[in-house]
């Protein structure tokens, strides 16, 4: 404990020390309220997923932040496509929704690991999951009206992000056409992705069960907790992604219990109170950001907490704010999280390089 006090007073005084970070931090404001905005204006209705869209996307890279913008919005429309055939059927049967969810959200999450465009190929699953989910909580919901409003908040969050990185870009400078990197190289089959995307994959197709069982609401906020957590770099996965995905998941935790205390703190006070919700929310942002933008150990836990406080305090109407929903969307998350845990665990005790390991450990004590 006595190291981690000059790292906190450190980390504190970057905190209101004027410089890149502190620009970043309030680019990342501007970019989450513009997306509400235009949210709100467009007439999309999970304003916070055009929030969270905004902020995942920005980028101190301009190109960068752009090329994400496109494929953001490319896999949300092809997901969204997929789903207005699928879904309408999947969601009546519990046998179809497991394989449904299965398929597409191990697919997706294979492409976000070795494809080029692996963006595209993200988002392209968790939307398919996220109106797949909403639909069997809702089997009275228009899947056509749900897969466009779905697109609108994510072209929200594109147009909000591109407008602020241009700004930024523009005062900082920088010519951000020059600045373009080159597109990675194109990844052939890859056998442990394959397996880390099915384990994915069949995470995610206990959770139409749990609904059918116990009635859980809000699961799309598990399947996008699992496949998130998922996303490691493919060299890391080896025989069992347990080790790297649990380590994740830890910081998910803890940054959703941290933001999400925060966020429901600031619920509460508000008491439905605009402008202390949109408050909160700044806050929330510039902590979330600042966690992400210091130590490199602990970045995935600065997002996580970002998503809480945005999960919880962008309401899809600021006239009816309430704390039951977002409570249920933060419990989602760690759904996912308990879910996605045995999968991993029971692959990781039978790994077959696990055990070759273990006799070649063996073998060489006993000699």
């Amino acid at each position: 404990m006595p190291a981690l006090s000059p790292i906190l007073k450190t980390e504190l005084r970057a905190l209101v020390t004027p410089g890149p970070r502190m620009a970043d931090e309030i680019a990342c404001v501007a970019s989450v309220l513009l997306a509400i905005v235009i949210a709100h204006a467009i007439g999309a209705e999970m304003v916070s997923w055009a929030a969270f869209s905004a902020f995942i996307l920005l980028k101190s890279d301009v190109a960068e932040t752009l090329a994400r913008g496109v494929m953001r919005i490319v896999g949300t429309a092809l997901g969204s496509g997929l789903a207005l055939l699928v879904v309408p059927y999947a969601a009546r049967s519990v046998p179809l929704a497991m394989i449904a969810a299965e398929l597409v959200g191990a697919i997706g999450l294979y492409g976000m690991l070795t494809a080029r465009r692996a963006y595209a190929w993200l988002l392209f699953g968790l939307t398919f999951e996220m109106i797949l989910f909403d639909k069997i909580e809702r089997p009275h919901l228009d899947t056509i009206h749900f897969a466009q409003t779905r697109l609108l908040e994510v072209v929200a969050g594109t147009v909000a992000c591109t407008i602020v990185s241009l700004i930024a870009g523009a005062l900082a400078g920088r010519r951000w056409w020059a600045e373009r990197k080159p597109p990675p190289d194109r990844m052939r089959w890859h056998p442990h992705a394959a397996r880390h995307a099915s384990q994915a994959g069949l995470a995610m197709a206990v959770l139409p069960v749990l609904h059918a069982v116990f009635g859980i609401p809000e699961l799309a906020q598990a399947a996008v907790t699992i496949m998130a957590v998922m996303i490691v770099p493919v060299s890391g996965i080896g025989e069992s992604g347990f080790v790297p995905v649990t380590r994740r998941l830890l910081q998910r935790a803890v940054g959703c219990i941290a933001g999400g205390g925060l966020a429901l703190a600031v619920l509460l006070c508000a008491q439905g109170n605009p402008a202390v919700l949109i408050a909160g929310t700044c806050i929330g942002i510039v902590i979330g950001r600042h966690i992400e933008n210091g130590l490199p150990a602990v970045t995935y836990m600065g997002l996580q907490f970002t998503l809480a406080v945005l999960v919880v305090l962008v309401p899809d109407s600021y006239s009816d704010a309430e704390i039951g929903p977002a409570i249920l969307r933060l419990v989602s998350v760690f759904v996912g999280m308990a879910v996605l845990e045995p999968v991993l665990l029971g692959w990781h005790l039978v790994a077959p390089g696990r055990r070759a390991h273990g006799r070649a450990s063996g073998g060489a004590g006993a000699d």
